[in-house]
């Protein structure tokens, strides 16, 4: 099984389930990813590549809800998943809130 392949399968074994359309956006995603190491890191950076392009393709419409919402779900799994770590639990919730917040900068006046 490919590292993406690992990836989406720790993401079916989530319990409670997430929605039906939910989980297959995140393994569309997730699947072919280049893996970055540990699950939690390429959720991270599958979840900011799929921000990038909505913020590009622009997220302002209906459309772009699921999109968003797996955006989202990818993010807190890849925290859910970052426990697995503890000891490097603090790096990596800085490193990602400093990520997150750069995608803002192109919009920034």
């Amino acid at each position: 099984m490919s590292t993406s392949g690992a990836v989406a399968a720790w993401l079916r074994a989530r319990s409670p389930e997430p929605p039906s359309q939910l989980l297959a956006r995140m393994e569309m995603l997730v699947t072919g990813a280049e893996a970055s190491g540990p699950p939690a890191d390429t959720l991270l950076d599958v979840a900011e590549s799929a921000m990038v392009t909505l913020l590009r393709d622009g997220c302002l419409t209906r459309e772009s809800a699921l999109e968003l919402l797996a955006v989202d779900a990818l993010v807190t799994y890849a925290f859910e998943a970052a426990t697995d770590e503890p000891d490097a639990l603090d790096a990596r919730t800085k490193g990602a809130l400093a990520r997150i917040a750069a995608l803002a900068d192109a919009y920034r006046a």
